[in-house]
Order: C-alpha cells, then structure tokens, then sequence
C-alpha cells in the first residue's frame, strides 16, 4: 500500500492570503491546490503564481469544471497546473476533453453520482476521484462514517485513486486506517494552524505512522 500523499487546499478568498498560507506549507506538503474560491476570485493568475513558487511541485487547479472541458484544461495547464478537476455531474466528453489537456484529471463526487457513474468514467480511461464530506454538509452535522469508508473502499477496489476531504484533522487519519487513500486533502485546519508548517510535518509523521 502506497504512502497516502497530503494536499493543502488554498481556498482563500485572495491571492496575499493564499500566497502567504502557500509559503508557510509548500515545503511540507505534497500537492498544492488552487482551490475553487480561490481560482473564482483570482483565476489562472493564482496559479502562475504557485507554479513560480513551487516549480517542482504538483499544482492543482480545483475548477470543478462542468463544461468546456478541453478549453479550461488547457489554461490551466498553461498557467502551471498539473492537475485539474472536474465536477461528477459534467459529461463524459467533457471529461475526457480536459483529460487531453493536462498531466491528470480528478472527479470531484458530489450529489447523487452512482457506481455506474464511477464505471463510466474509468471506461473513459479516468483514475482519479476526490470524496467529500462537503463544508455545507458538515457545517449542517455530518461527520465521516462507515458509510463513507464503505464508498471510499468500493471507489479503490473499481481501480480508482481515492482522495478524501472535508473536516479532516490529524487526529481522523486513523479513521482511514487500512484503506488506500491516495491523498488527504486538508484546508483551514491547515491553513489557520498556529504553526502550519509544523501542522503539516505532523500529519505527514502521522501518515507515516499509521501507513509506513
């Protein structure tokens, strides 16, 4: 079982914030998104910036595209981005038209998406899946369950690299014990830590602890 990879997702509402919360934990983590708030306020200019930061880094552009695939792969390709993501409800043209355009695509699972949905998209050669607990499902309660694990275990058993979010902490990794996520992706808690860079060595010696 590979090594869980950790992501900070910079949904900052401006580009000084989101730089200064990128500086204090580049170096520590593994992905760094341009989240969707981020990319909406700022666009691609927020991505340029990240690539010029961190030029080895992977950079992901959370559009949560929906249509024009092909055409926002590209510019967010161009601006740096390795990585970009599609909302689950898009078309399978649209997903594979982005597809083309960057070094790999994530669906973002929201709503009522199926397991023939997940078929549809493998089919289409696609590997990569984000689970979410939303912020407005958790703002509204939820936390994560078994029913979540259950999902997120069938997702990597059709194939598919599993990245979860939402409301996770360092002390919730162990929930995800024995199960083959691909990457935790962690905002705020990262982000608003007193220390972030320390925050995030702590959750990687944690992953290390539990997955190594």
């Amino acid at each position: 079982m590979n090594m869980p990879l950790l992501q900070v997702a910079l949904d900052n509402n401006n580009l000084p914030d989101a730089l200064k919360s990128a500086l204090a934990l580049g170096d520590d983590v593994d992905v760094i998104e341009a989240g969707t708030i981020l990319c909406l306020q700022e666009g691609m200019g927020a991505v340029r910036c990240l690539r010029a930061l961190f030029p080895d880094k992977i950079i992901l552009a959370d559009t949560k595209c929906a249509d024009a695939g092909g055409t926002v792969a590209k510019n967010c390709y161009d601006a740096g981005a390795n990585w970009m993501t599609v909302i689950c409800s898009a078309t399978i043209p649209t997903m594979k038209a982005a597809f083309k355009e960057v070094d790999d695509l994530q669906v973002e699972l929201y709503g009522d998406w199926t397991y023939e949905h997940a078929q549809n998209w493998k089919d289409a050669g696609l590997t990569q899946v984000v689970y979410h607990q939303s912020r407005d499902a958790l703002l509204a309660g939820e936390t994560w369950g078994a029913k979540d694990l259950d999902k997120v275990t069938k997702l990597i058993e059709m194939g598919f690299k599993v990245s979860v979010t939402g409301g996770l902490n360092k002390d919730t990794l162990k929930l995800f014990k024995g199960v083959a996520v691909h990457c935790f992706i962690a905002g705020r808690s990262l982000r608003d830590a007193v220390d972030p860079g320390a925050e995030a060595r702590a959750w990687k010696e944690e992953i290390a602890k539990i997955w190594g």
